[in-house]
Order: C-alpha cells, then sequence, then structure tokens
C-alpha cells in the first residue's frame, strides 16, 4: 500500500491527467485543478510512436486511444521534391495488437484522457488553480483561488512550459526558451491511400509534412525559422503558412491549394526548458512540460509526459517513502528527457543552421532505439 494518501495535480492537460490516472490506481486520493473552465485543446493533431501507445497501455487505455485515432505504417523522410529517402518505425511495444504509430485529434486524445480521469474516481475541479503552495516536513498545504484549502502529502505541477508550480517554488530563473521556430497546423481531408506520415526536408530553415490523423482526415504542418518571434495578425496566418509550403513536392501543393481559413491554422511558437535535476523540492514535484518541455522534431513531447505519469504511479503504489519515490523517479527520467529535449531542440538547429555533419535520419533511429527501451 502506498504511503500517500492524497496527492494535487495542477494543470489538466497530456500529462496532468494522466498522472491522476496512473496515481489512481493505487488507490491514492487525487484532487486535479485546471485554471481553464473549459478545457482548451488544439483542434489539429498529434503523432503519437510506439513508447506512448505502451504507456497508455499501462494506464489500460491504449485501446481508445487506438480506436479514435489511425494507426499510419511509418515514417518517410523524403527531400524536398517528395523523394523518399528512408523509411523509419518502431517495434509494436505495447504488444502485437497495437500499432507502433498512431496519429490522432488533439480533442480525441484529450477526451479519451478526460473519460478515464473520470472513471478513477479523481476529483477534477476547473476554472481554478492554486494561489499559495507552504511545506512542512510532513505535508504541503494550498490555497485555492476559489478560497478553500486543503493538505496532500504531494504536490504535482503539470501546468505546462509556462508553470506556475515551477515560478512560485523553484523560482522565476527558470524560463523557456524560444527556440528560433514556430510550428504551423492545419487540418485537411485524407486521401484515402495515405497511409504513411511524410516529412520533407532540404530548405535551410525548417521542414514541412503530413500525416494520416483518422480515416477521414490528417493534418499538414510546417516547422520553420521565425527569427525574432514575430507576431502574425490572425486574418494573415492562412497566407503565411501557404508561403512556408512553398516549393515542396509530394502531396504538399494539393494540400497547399486548401488551406484558405485563417481561423483554422494554428500557429505557436516552440519554446523549450530543461530543468536541471531534481524536477522536485520537498514535497512539490514537475513533470512533462513544466519541467522538460522540447520541440516536436522527434514527436517525443506527449509521450515523455505520459511516461512520467506512468513512472509516478508505480513508484507511489510502493510502499516507499516520498524521499524514495523523488529520487527514483529522476533516476528513471531525466537521462531520457535529457535526450529527447536535447536531441528535438538539436534537429531544429540543423534546420536553421545546417552543419556538414547534420544527421536527422541517424538521430531519428537512436530516438526510436531509446524510447523502446524499459521506462
Amino acid at each position: 500500500m502506498s504511503a500517500l494518501k492524497k496527492i494535487l495535480v495542477v494543470g489538466g492537460g497530456i500529462g496532468g491527467l494522466a498522472t491522476a490516472i496512473a496515481v489512481r490506481k493505487s488507490g491514492v486520493e487525487v484532487d486535479i485543478v485546471e485554471i481553464s473552465p473549459e478545457p482548451k485543446v488544439y483542434h489539429v493533431g498529434i503523432v503519437v510512436q510506439a513508447n506512448f501507445i505502451r504507456a497508455m497501455a499501462a494506464l489500460g487505455i491504449a485501446d481508445e486511444a487506438v480506436k479514435v485515432g489511425f494507426p499510419y505504417k511509418g515514417l518517410c523522410i523524403c527531400n524536398v521534391d517528395g523523394d523518399i529517402k528512408a523509411e523509419l518505425s518502431g517495434a509494436r511495444l505495447a504488444g502485437e495488437q497495437y500499432p507502433a504509430n498512431l496519429g490522432l485529434t488533439r480533442p480525441a486524445l484529450h477526451k479519451v484522457l478526460h473519460d478515464a480521469v473520470e472513471s478513477s474516481g479523481a476529483n477534477l475541479r476547473l476554472g481554478m488553480t492554486f494561489d499559495s503552495i507552504e511545506q512542512n516536513a510532513n505535508s504541503v498545504s494550498v490555497k485555492f483561488t476559489d478560497g478553500t484549502e486543503a493538505e496532500y502529502d504531494l504536490v504535482i505541477g503539470a501546468d505546462g512550459v509556462y508553470s506556475k508550480v515551477r515560478n512560485d517554488v523553484f523560482g522565476s530563473q527558470y524560463k523557456p526558451k524560444f527556440s528560433g521556430q514556430g510550428v504551423w497546423r492545419y487540418n485537411l481531408p485524407r486521401p484515402k491511400d495515405l497511409l504513411y506520415s511524410h516529412m520533407f526536408e532540404g530548405k535551410q530553415g525548417g521542414k514541412v509534412g503530413y500525416t494520416p490523423l483518422t480515416e477521414d482526415s490528417l493534418y499538414i504542418l510546417a516547422v520553420w525559422e521565425e527569427p525574432n518571434n514575430p507576431f502574425f495578425d490572425p486574418d494573415t496566418l492562412a497566407d503565411e503558412f501557404k508561403k512556408r509550403l512553398d516549393g515542396f513536392g509530394g502531396l504538399v501543393p494539393q494540400f497547399s491549394a486548401q488551406i484558405n481559413d485563417s481561423s483554422k491554422v494554428v500557429y505557436r511558437p516552440l519554446e523549450t526548458i530543461l530543468m536541471p535535476a531534481p524536477w522536485y523540492k520537498g514535497r512539490v514535484l514537475l513533470i512533462g512540460d513544466a519541467a522538460h518541455a522540447t520541440t516536436p522534431h522527434m514527436g517525443q513531447g506527449a509521450a515523455q509526459a505520459v511516461e512520467d505519469a506512468v513512472v509516478l504511479g508505480e513508484l507511489i503504489a510502493s510502499e516507499q517513502s516520498v524521499d524514495a519515490i523523488l529520487e527514483k523517479f529522476m533516476q528513471r527520467r531525466f537521462e531520457r528527457c535529457k535526450f529527447i529535449n536535447e536531441g528535438s531542440i538539436q534537429i531544429g538547429e540543423w534546420e536553421q543552421r545546417p552543419t556538414a555533419d547534420a544527421d536527422f535520419t541517424g538521430l531519428m533511429q537512436k530516438m526510436i532505439q531509446v524510447t523502446a527501451e524499459p521506462i
């Protein structure tokens, strides 16, 4: 039986919801607070790989995730004209009944996680967050923005790249850094014969690609250099996105012609942070983007957050002390997340400032090997 009785999770995104599911499996009481009164989830897609599906299987919800997504066959790395240079795909880490690669919409993933949280008995409170956190040797006292207070054995900051938990507990010196690139995304109908994700290299500044999401949809993306982190007029987003797709082959011109509604373009500057170890202070722990926000170059952001949740759930289910749980969590998570963070940033650097030794395919192959290892 766990030595912990009650835990607070701050943040109702992928990492926070997954953590609540994992912790509830051990019978520990869980409160989740999410500042948004309603879930704010981008309507565009997300690409996940075999280690994500393995982690979802550990939470008991891999079947639900696969059902609402599209198991695509692998990643085709193409040159600027669309000629295939390499095909990559990992092993079926969750078992032969599950795919190695999956595309799905973010709202669909959020619903799978939200439904599992609801079924778990965790207490999800929307439209509020914490006002203050005070610790002593045996507990954490939290005051909330609705005027209530509660005591916890552990507080988990899963509140994203702009984490309030990180700022309040660890200090304002830890801030995300702009990577020099932004990501552009748009959902479109999927041609029935599109069974692979495609990524196009060959132009300095970034890359473009497209990935199946469901039987009927895909999303097209561009990860592109955006000097000085500019602001874009929302009415110009469709035209700006299409500029970044110019000159690429394959199905890119066909898809680019369909991008005509700026309100459906999702643009986000890419910011990263890798907190130094340890990611805990006393009885407050950071996970997911709050501790190790990365760029999407390896498609591992969501996977690493869910892996955080699975590892934390396993450790909390043991009879170890809080100190032992947190120490072992760092032993199992830091180097793996560091590799993903630094490797993703390296690919972005190669795209912006090409070098003779740049090896995107090799680094992606290494990522597949690393993430296939047990967590």
